[in-house]
């Protein structure tokens, strides 16, 4: 499997305290941000920073609204752009978005653990993109390992790429993770090194894989397929919480 990689953000918004708290979020899950208070100074970093961002996360206060991000994608060269929802204006600027292609909005005054669960499709799209790379509902029991220290839960969800685990305590995004489960109707064990990429107190946390063994990659692609395509429903636990 690939290893996830840092992504580069540019975060553009004359507020600095949004500034300040996405780029921490970023900066702890081993991201880099570069911050830009204006549009002169937005349209610099795309040139001086180009083509190593990966995405645009964007104030369109800081200009008139679809003029400027017509203007970032022609810079950017159709750069994936998230705007922040309340640099938004009516129904007419969502439609007028909505026809240059705007990725999605993010809501700059979600909490700070908020952060990264809200990116992460975006930084990792072939991790969250259901068509791509659909996700199963799946609860069974799960084991999860950081150093020496072994916790037990419960799964969420399954894809090719990765597994949601339902838990109360999500570990920092960026945590290695040594995870073991077993999937419906089989005897043997799927092992994987993962690292956490999103976590939310509320639902639990996402490991993407970054070493798997080639046999369980397999298993866990013809199971994800079949359940996809309409074969018979998960044997789980009989209590779900």
């Amino acid at each position: 499997m690939t290893a996830a990689v840092a992504r580069t953000l540019l975060i553009a918004t004359a507020d600095v305290d949004v500034r300040d708290r996405f780029t921490e979020a970023l900066r702890q899950a081993g991201h880099r941000a570069v911050g830009v208070g204006d549009a002169a100074a937005l349209y610099g970093a795309l040139a001086h920073e180009s083509p190593a961002v990966d995405l645009v996360l964007l104030d369109v206060a800081l200009g008139d609204g679809p003029a400027l991000v017509a203007n970032v994608h022609e810079r950017a060269h159709g750069l994936p752009i998230l705007i922040f929802s309340g640099s938004v204006h009516g129904a007419s600027h969502v439609r007028a978005l909505a026809a240059l292609g705007v990725t999605g909005y993010v809501n700059e005054h979600c909490d700070t653990d908020h952060i990264l669960p809200a990116l992460a499709p975006h930084l990792f799209p072939d991790s969250f993109n259901r068509r791509a790379n659909p996700r199963i509902e799946l609860a069974v029991p799960v084991s999860y390992r950081v150093d020496d220290v072994i916790a037990a839960a419960l799964t969420l969800n399954i894809g090719p790429g990765g597994v949601a685990i339902r838990t109360m305590n999500p570990l920092q995004v960026s945590t290695t993770v040594r995870v073991r489960f077993r999937l419906p109707g089989s005897i043997d064990e799927v092992e994987a090194e993962s690292r956490v990429v999103w976590r939310d107190r509320r639902v639990g946390m996402g490991l993407q894989f970054e070493r798997i063994d080639t046999g369980d990659q397999t298993a866990i692609d013809e199971y994800v397929d079949q359940q996809h395509q309409g074969g018979p429903a998960p044997a789980g636990p009989e209590h779900q919480s």
